[in-house]
């Protein structure tokens, strides 16, 4: 599942975001609502776990914008409110499920777990473009039905490229989705995870430009 997270503290904004990657989800997350709306603006997600209050722009406002915008993602609203009232805004607003802080790290998880099985009837099993195809309920990509083994970093960066396979990805944009995962460095590093995923896309058989470059601009999947 790909999970937004926007939540003002880091200090529980970071375990939770350390727990679901440990789950092998695909976690973006957001400090300020404004971020959270420009992150949803820029990707489809399967779930989105959204602190009610937040600086700028606030939970409530950013849920009934992702429903006005047709969303279909599991919202789950968590704050330190628990007044019976402040609930049934947040459910009336469109959110689906609503934690009360302080919680445990393990109930959270569960509460995961509980929207990810409601969300599977509307739940794209497959993302496929030509060949190269990415199975989300085992994280399994294959090409031409032969397995890649990718590294993390490599496999959020196939699946940003599935998910939106006519956008053009700069270096800047990718390495945003990544910096957080295996240690990278600099989004100078991402030529070389590109670099790494061409070779290995290469030995299932696949052409060298599966990935093309589009000079100046950045990467894509190309044309089939």
């Amino acid at each position: 599942m790909r999970i937004l997270v926007v939540e003002d503290d880091s200090r529980l904004a970071d375990p939770v975001v350390t727990a679901l990657r440990g789950e092998h989800h695909t976690v973006d997350l957001a400090l300020t609502g404004g971020a959270g709306l420009d992150l949803s603006n820029r990707d489809v997600h399967d779930i989105v776990v959204l602190d009610l209050m937040l600086p700028g722009v606030g939970g409530l406002e950013i849920c009934r914008t992702l429903r006005r915008r047709g969303s279909r993602a599991m919202v789950l609203m968590m704050t330190a409110r628990d007044a019976v009232r402040d609930k049934v805004a947040a459910l009336d607003e469109g959110a689906d499920d609503y934690l009360v802080k302080p919680f445990a790290l393990e109930e959270l998880l569960a509460r995961i777990r509980a929207l990810s099985r409601r969300s599977l009837d509307g739940y794209r099993a497959f993302l496929e473009h030509g060949a190269l195809l990415l199975d989300q309920h085992t994280g399994n990509v294959s090409y031409g039905g032969r397995p890649v083994e990718l590294t993390h970093t490599e496999f959020v960066i196939v699946e940003s490229m599935l998910r939106h396979p006519t956008r053009i990805f700069s270096s800047d944009l990718l390495y945003e989705r990544v910096r957080n995962l295996d240690g990278l460095g600099t989004s100078t590093t991402i030529k070389t995870h590109i670099v790494n995923l061409r070779k290995k896309l290469r030995q299932t058989g696949a052409s060298s430009d599966v990935i093309e470059t589009v000079r100046g601009f950045g990467y894509r999947l190309a044309e089939i």
